[in-house]
């Protein structure tokens, strides 16, 4: 593929030359491979092509293989789906396209959109019609005469939650909302209940006229609302609502069957880019009745750009190929529906299989017809797994080195020499520093901030395995000059802190919410949360012999944590694992790393396989990469399996992980699309290019300038990469985005593309100070008579971008330079600094 020029070259502006502003504009656009193709039309892709003959349809109304449903009481509802079989094999949703009857009529009536309601009891067949087809349900009405009295928690509270009232954003924050409060997400029902059936003196609830009541008028907006109208006076939830109110606000029966589950229907489905899919939900009692719930159902996606889903339940897609979650959330209970939407090219010619990843990621990109892009050439590679295993550009004799190898197998050894270097420890100590929250806040801390990223640094290079480098950090006791993984508890103080970054850095679950309430996306209560508490119930602290220095030591005291709402203790136990005896004498969070470090443990192993995909990819199987739930599901979830297995198989080997990943075709492909896969964003069909670190930015710059970053305090020469902690002060780094060291999240460290970072580069006298540094490149370049401008050219494009410059950069460099005959160095300066602005330097790709 033809590589464009790199750059604009445009001279800087210097303080004392503002002439140079008029100095021309040489050339064209920026680097192709970190263009995004906007151009690629996937609109004429066949998708899942034509699905054939229909030759049979289906009702699917949630109950398994039943045929038939009840609808019990005047305000039950069921949302059928129907469902085509085609002689292809591809199955589709023709609900919005049937045609409905009902016989007998009149006792039960269903609208276009497959919703179906109960009109007088009776016993009815459901006949839905299409292309000459039909299909049958049975529907069985009771409870119309004498109506069944709702229930509060299960049927009223719900309709809270779907339409945002009891959000954290509305009635349900601290305080309530003028001066009406809910519960967060309608985890206390029993206080919902006080607030609107016993405040706001009667006016919220009005049994006389239930129209009237301030919850149904504002609701609908005929009352002044900062919410706005939220639903009609035509709807299920109004009319639920309603009739709760006209029963006299009743709260329901210790007694009465309690939702157990829900379900979603269908659970996954093959569909075609924009078109649309039915999804209905029920909820399963501890009766063992079921209830459809869809119209009082929160439905989100977790990918609107994909597809996005109505309040009924309806998703559609979008133009983009991969796969999309549903969550549909009902009183504290999630269920997922999935869809895989396929581009439906044709995939015929792939690159090696290099290992298992490359297996499944290709099986994925075959099921989907999406073709990936080239395997990337011999300079990109250099560069791109330079930068992510070792935080730096490659040398000038690496770069000689590996293009004249003509060996096969001189890509993973070219890994391996990268895993075995001091680099791949001080990039990877640069990163986990972080997110241990190795953070400096008076000078007096240096001991244990240095001391605790000598660590985790010596960790990496000797490649400890994972498991026993977290187990030295949860378990640690002492002062951090004698056990540096000790200082991981000078920032994460609390037991709240402990628990909540244990959770998100070791097992990439964020479990923050059930500290107060019940997760609204996950399974975790408040008793899962303080169960996991309890192991770090035991951590105590002393006074140390340094001015605010403490020792950390294991307190004689039981491993249970009180929960606030219950006010019982909880004793120690994984999350989703049983209680195990913990006698007082035992250290706690030794139990808590070897639940974690086993070979069954659902989080742990996957966890770091995901953060670790992210790194390499910029996007992890399960993004963010630290919130992994059921309602945020894999991309491809046999991969991330098959990742977590092969890592405890290693046991828990980091750089063997690294390895496998980075030696993987998927890894090495090209970052310029092809005519189909430039919208692909979570299916690794390309490379995902990915802008330069701080850290990494800066030492590519000085390493390009050939000139250096002075850090107060460190010896000269020392690179950002190796900074022990955050306590330095450089406005570059601020500037790009380097981490507060305040959290777990990654998030921390900012990717995004700001003015300041473009003027910074631009104009700033840090940067002109190392362009026009006497000791630098372009000055040491301007004054080397021995070359050629060609091969001197070639030398700063070696070192900027691991590849020599195209005739057409040539050109246009020599021509800039013999305008400038009587000034090379000022020339010289210009080319180095056209070359650090361009997006082929600042990105990894």
């Amino acid at each position: 593929m033809k590589r464009a020029p790199a750059f604009v070259l445009i001279p800087f502006w210097t303080k004392t030359c503002v002439s140079a502003l008029t100095i021309f504009l040489l050339s064209l656009v920026l680097n192709s491979a970190v263009q995004t193709v906007a151009g690629n039309d996937t609109d004429q892709a066949p998708g899942l092509g034509t699905p054939g003959r229909l030759v049979s349809i289906s009702i699917d109304a949630g109950r398994g293989q039943s045929a038939g449903f009840s609808l019990a009481g005047r305000d039950a509802a069921q949302q059928i789906i129907v469902l085509g079989k085609y002689d292809s094999g591809q199955i589709r949703d023709l609900t919005r396209e049937s045609k409905y009857t009902t016989e007998p009529v009149g006792i039960v009536r269903i609208d276009g959109t497959g919703y179906a309601e109960p009109i007088q009891e009776g016993t009815a067949k459901i006949v839905a019609e299409v292309a000459g087809l039909k299909a049958v349900s049975i529907v069985s009405v009771t409870h119309i005469a004498v109506d069944l009295p709702v229930n509060f928690p299960n049927q009223i509270v719900p309709i809270f939650t779907k339409y945002g009232c009891n959000s954290g954003g509305c009635h349900g924050k601290s305080g309530g909302q003028n001066g009406f409060r809910l519960s967060l997400l309608g985890f206390e029902p029993t206080e919902d209940f006080e607030y609107l059936t016993r405040e706001g003196r009667g006016r919220r609830v009005f049994p006389a006229a239930p129209e009237k009541s301030l919850l149904l008028t504002k609701a609908t907006g005929r009352s002044p609302h900062g919410g706005g109208a939220r639903f009609d006076d035509q709807s299920p939830s109004y009319r639920l609502i309603k009739r709760w109110v006209e029963q006299g606000m009743p709260y329901g029966q210790e007694s009465d069957p309690k939702v157990v589950r829900i379900a979603v229907q269908p659970q996954g489905m093959l569909m075609q880019r924009k078109k649309s899919q039915q999804v209905t939900v029920v909820a399963h009692f501890s009766d063992g009745s079921v209830r459809d719930v869809t119209r009082t159902t929160q439905f989100d996606s977790n990918d609107t750009e994909m597809a996005e889903v109505t309040e009924t339940g309806l998703v559609s897609t979008s133009t983009y190929t991969g796969s999309v979650a549903v969550m549909a959330r009902y009183q504290g209970h999630v269920g997922v529906f999935r869809a895989t939407i396929p581009l439906g090219i044709k995939v015929d010619s792939l690159p090696a299989e290099k290992n298992y990843i490359d297996q499944h990621v290709f099986n994925n990109l075959k099921a989907l017809g999406l073709p990936p892009s080239q395997v990337a050439d011999d300079s990109t590679f250099l560069r791109r797994v330079s930068i992510d295993i070792a935080g730096r550009l490659p040398s000038a004799q690496e770069t000689e080195s590996f293009l004249s190898d003509q060996s096969a197998d001189k890509r993973d050894r070219l890994i391996r020499r990268l895993l075995d270097s001091s680099d791949y420890a001080d990039h990877f100590a640069n990163k986990w520093s972080a997110i241990l929250r190795n953070k400096r806040s008076r000078n007096e801390d240096k001991y244990a901030t240095f001391a605790f990223h000598d660590w985790i640094r010596s960790s990496f290079l000797e490649n400890k395995p994972y498991d026993h480098f977290v187990r030295e950090i949860i378990t640690a006791n002492g002062v951090a000059d004698q056990n540096p993984p000790s200082a991981w508890y000078r920032e994460v103080k609390d037991q709240a802190a402990q628990v909540e970054d244990t959770a998100q850095l070791f097992l990439g679950l964020r479990i923050q919410c059930a500290r107060c309430h019940h997760h609204p996306f996950e399974k975790w209560s408040q008793e899962d949360y303080y169960g996991f508490a309890a192991f770090f119930a035991q951590v105590g602290r002393k006074k140390g012999l340094r001015n605010g220095e403490n020792r950390i030591y294991q307190k004689q005291v039981a491993a249970v944590a009180k929960n606030p709402k219950t006010g019982q203790n909880v004793s120690a136990r994984g999350l989703g694992a049983q209680t195990e005896p913990i006698e007082v004498s035992q250290d706690a969070r030794r139990m808590l790393a070897d639940w974690m470090a086993k070979k069954e443990n659902p989080f742990f192993a996957k966890s770091l396989v995901n953060r670790y995909w992210k790194h390499f990819f910029s996007r992890g199987l399960v993004d963010p990469e630290d919130d992994m739930r059921v309602t945020n599901p894999s991309s491809n979830p046999e991969l991330l399996d098959a990742l977590a297995k092969k890592f405890v198989d290693n046991q828990f080997n980091l750089k063997e992980l690294i390895f496998e990943i980075c030696s993987s075709s998927t890894y090495q492909l090209s970052a310029i699309p092809n005519d189909w896969n430039a919208k692909d964003k979570n299916n690794f069909s390309r490379y995902y290019p990915k802008r330069l670190n701080a850290e990494v930015l800066l030492d590519s710059i000085n390493q390009v300038t050939n000139t250096s970053t002075t850090f107060n305090g460190l010896p000269p020469g020392t690179r950002a990469v190796q900074l022990p902690d955050n306590g330095f002060n450089s406005y570059f780094l601020t500037v790009f985005g380097r981490p507060e060291s305040s959290s777990a999240c990654e998030c921390e460290r900012s990717g995004d593309a700001n003015l300041a970072q473009s003027l910074h580069l631009l104009n700033s006298s840090e940067i002109q100070g190392k362009l026009t540094d006497g000791n630098g490149r372009a000055a040491k370049l301007a004054a080397d008579k021995s070359r050629d401008d060609v091969a001197r050219l070639t030398e700063l494009y070696v070192a900027a971008f691991s590849r020599a410059p195209i005739p057409e950069e040539l050109n246009i460099a020599t021509s800039h330079i013999k305008k400038h005959e009587k000034d090379p160095k000022r020339a010289y300066e210009d080319i180095v600094w056209a070359l650090i602005n361009t997006k082929e330097f600042l990105f990894n790709h």
